[in-house]
């Protein structure tokens, strides 16, 4: 019955859900993790706990379902397992608990007869990744549109399920989630500074940036845009195309020693301008002062550094092979192309819904088998196999460091990111060859002395 359920959870989130997405297909993914999770549990624990499986599963539920600190927490856990995640408090999916009943009976019918061994090691992966393939990516938000209401207060409208609208009192410094007020502002492509009429911005049109006016309208020149470095970062930390990065809205509104600026930048979140004229991404943080470093997607860098990392170390051990040197070469290389396109094709998703990463994930670990029979057998050299098992992390932090470093901002540009990976990783395989070869020729010249020496 678990392996029943597990394929249910399958089919449904992966077949039916996208073909007929509703009330319906939605309800049936509960039941089945109902169902499987009892089970799954019970596997684990051993046959007496079954109850407490059956009644902590229920319980959970519930929590997750009713609350929403049971829905953050389930978020996080399912981030962690899975990526980025989100899991709704939705109190009537309750309605699924006495699937819990059927899970109960169907343990108790097999109370008799123990698990054989395989069904746990095949059911309890197979339901993890049934589970996580269940919990959905963040729903994307954006800031569309700012007003400034009668009473001075800032609001900037969101959609999506992530973020609330934002409300600041105090010019936008420091921001809180509410209601917005209901407004009948139309939007405008153009405001001046209230009571300094030649002073005005505008968000420019499909682009993500600010012009500015000092002649009424006039005239404009660009006051705020993002470098193309930084455009890169944006693109890599939302998974958007550039298309979709753009100022939507903005509002000006007088304060004590200036004005300010306050820009709805999309998926981005907020832009601020303070009174001192200074531009600032505030994103979706609180205050000024609190502003998060990008979270940029590093995956393509990352797939690359381990595929060299990878490559390095089987070039240690294979180097100075004294049997299948090609046979091993062979496998290593095929190996470790399957390992890149697997990951490469997965990225975003989990793996074993893409075809191609599915069988390139297959081959992949085929070639490595291959290559630890062939390298058991076939006697490396210990210096050789060493330098290539310390060089493969080395070789790792020297493509992926420099990489980390621009998406924090030092480097600043990608450009030059390459650059120092490739340095850097030159300088290890260089070292790493040269080792090699020293030990080489060292066992050359103790070869040729002791068939040389007199007898």
């Amino acid at each position: 019955m678990t392996i029943t359920g597990v394929i249910l959870l399958l089919l449904n989130d992966h077949l039916f859900k996208p073909l007929w997405p509703g009330l319906l297909t939605g309800k049936l993914s509960d039941l089945a993790g109902l169902v499987v999770a009892p089970a799954v549990l019970a596997l684990l624990l051993g046959r007496r706990a079954d109850l407490a499986a059956t009644v902590l599963t229920g319980l959970l539920f519930t929590f997750m379902k009713t609350t929403e600190t049971g829905a953050d927490l389930a978020s996080h856990a399912w981030s962690l397992l899975a990526g980025p995640s989100r899991v709704l408090a939705d109190p009537t999916d309750l309605i699924a608990l006495p699937a819990l009943a059927l899970a109960w009976w169907v343990r108790q019918r097999s109370a008799g007869t123990d698990s054989p061994r395989w069904r746990i090691m095949v059911t309890v992966p197979l339901a993890v990744l049934a589970v996580t393939a269940t919990a959905g990516p963040v729903p994307a938000s954006a800031a569309l549109s700012v007003d400034v209401t009668g009473s001075g207060k800032i609001v900037v409208g969101t959609t999506g399920t992530e973020h609330s609208p934002r409300l600041s009192d105090d010019g936008g410094t420091t921001w809180t989630d509410g209601t917005a007020p209901a407004s009948s502002r139309t939007s405008i492509s153009a405001q001046c500074v209230p009571g300094q009429a030649t002073r005005c911005y505008r968000v420019r049109q499909n682009h993500l940036g600010v012009d500015q006016s000092d002649d009424g309208g006039r005239t404009w020149r660009p006051s705020w845009e993002p470098s193309p470095d930084a455009r890169l970062r944006l693109t890599r930390k939302y998974g958007a195309d550039e298309s979709m990065l753009m100022s939507y809205d903005l509002a000006v509104q007088a304060r004590p020693g200036g004005h300010v600026v306050v820009v709805a930048n999309g998926v981005d979140g907020i832009l601020v301008r303070d009174v001192s004229g200074a531009w600032r991404r505030l994103g979706w943080s609180y205050t000024l002062d609190d502003v998060q470093a990008d979270e940029v997607d590093l995956s393509p860098e990352r797939n690359v550094a381990l595929f060299l990392a990878v490559c390095m170390l089987l070039g240690g051990v294979g180097a100075r092979m004294r049997r299948y040197q090609g046979a091993f070469a062979a496998s290593g290389a095929i190996g470790a192309l399957a390992m890149f396109v697997a990951l490469d094709s997965g990225s975003g998703e989990a793996v074993f819904v893409n075809p191609t990463a599915v069988f390139s994930s297959a081959v992949a670990l085929a070639a490595g088998l291959a290559c630890l029979v062939l390298a058991w057998d076939g006697k490396p050299q210990p210096v050789s196999a060493l330098t290539g098992v310390v060089a493969a992390p080395l070789v790792y932090a020297a493509v992926y460091l420099p990489f980390h470093g621009w998406a924090g901002g030092t480097p600043e540009t990608h450009g030059t990111a390459v650059t120092l990976a490739a340095l850097l990783t030159g300088l290890i395989v260089v070292a790493g060859v040269a080792v090699i070869a020293i030990d080489a020729r060292r066992h050359s010249y103790l070869d040729g002395s002791s068939t040389s020496s007199p007898t």
